[in-house]
């Protein structure tokens, strides 16, 4: 059974910092590029940073410079450091799996940057 398991989410004030982890069970986690997606009430998910199988990052535009995505392939979890928080990162952050063929998703963690 596949699973991915996210946490580190909360409640932070504006200009904060929060790392978020993605453990992974069930797949061959080394062989997964994985991504961090994030939700906010009404809007579409949108991609918020990736990093690949080799360990190449790449980020949106609205992290880049404050975020930083990182991979321990022996603890099979992804994370995800964010810094400077804004009000309009408050979201649902889920964590996302992928490689040739096949895809998860985890369950989220909310984010809530708020005073």
């Amino acid at each position: 059974q596949v699973q991915l398991v996210e946490s580190g989410g909360g409640l932070v004030q504006p200009g904060g910092s929060l790392r978020l982890s993605c453990a992974a069970s069930g797949i061959t986690f080394s062989i997964y590029n994985m991504n961090w997606y994030r939700q906010a009430p009404g809007k579409q998910r949108e991609l918020v940073a990736s990093i690949t199988v080799g360990g190449t990052t790449s980020y949106a535009d609205f992290v880049k410079g404050r975020s930083s995505i990182s991979r321990d392939n022996n603890k099979n979890t992804v994370y995800l450091q964010m810094m400077n928080l804004k009000s309009e990162d408050t979201a649902v952050y889920y964590c996302h799996a992928a490689t040739l063929g096949s895809m998860y998703w985890g369950q989220g963690t909310q984010v809530t940057v708020s005073s």
